[in-house]
């Protein structure tokens, strides 16, 4: 499957007033790198998620095996959002991903989502502390995405402009 990205920003336009060819890889062309600013925010949103949603476990009236539940249950959700941004980019850029891997992928960040409302709706919390763990947990595996795409992206574009450069010489 073959996708393209472009981009009528400053930089997109300036590499292509100078002539510079795209960055090119299976099918794919991007024209621009995920910007520092974007990086820098992703990075932020999901330390946030990770240390608000934490530091409520850490201060919840709970008993050390329900914290331990909800804090796997973030391990879990974190690693199954970013195995499933892997799985649907390496998809997109034409490397083999096996069926069972992709919808295993899928499955347990359902799961994920699942344990985490199943252990809120059980819960013997106030609805705000609810809401806060939520909250969190999304903002967290949204920022897991969000990370996982850009580091992706600035490395696949990195490794062009070297291919590139060392064309050109």
């Amino acid at each position: 499957m073959e996708y393209n990205y472009k981009s009528d920003s400053s930089e997109a336009k300036k590499a292509t007033q100078e002539g510079k060819p795209a960055c090119k890889g299976n099918g794919v062309e991007f024209n621009q790198k995920p910007t520092p600013a974007f990086i820098g925010a992703s990075w932020v949103a999901l330390m946030a998620g990770v240390i608000c949603y934490c530091t409520g476990l850490w201060n919840a009236a709970m008993q050390l095996n329900e914290k331990g539940y909800y804090f796997t249950v973030l391990l879990f959700g974190l690693f199954s959002a970013v195995s499933v941004q892997k799985s649907v980019r390496d998809r997109l850029e034409g490397l083999q991903v096996s069926d069972m891997y992709y919808g295993i992928s899928w499955i347990s960040v359902l799961t994920a989502i699942l344990l985490l409302i199943i252990g809120l709706w059980n819960a013997d919390l106030w609805l705000s502390e609810k809401g806060f763990y939520a909250m969190s947990y999304t903002l967290s595996l949204f920022a897991a995405i969000a990370v996982q795409k850009n580091t992706r992206d600035k490395s696949f574009i990195e490794n062009e402009e070297r291919l590139l450069e060392k064309k050109q010489e």
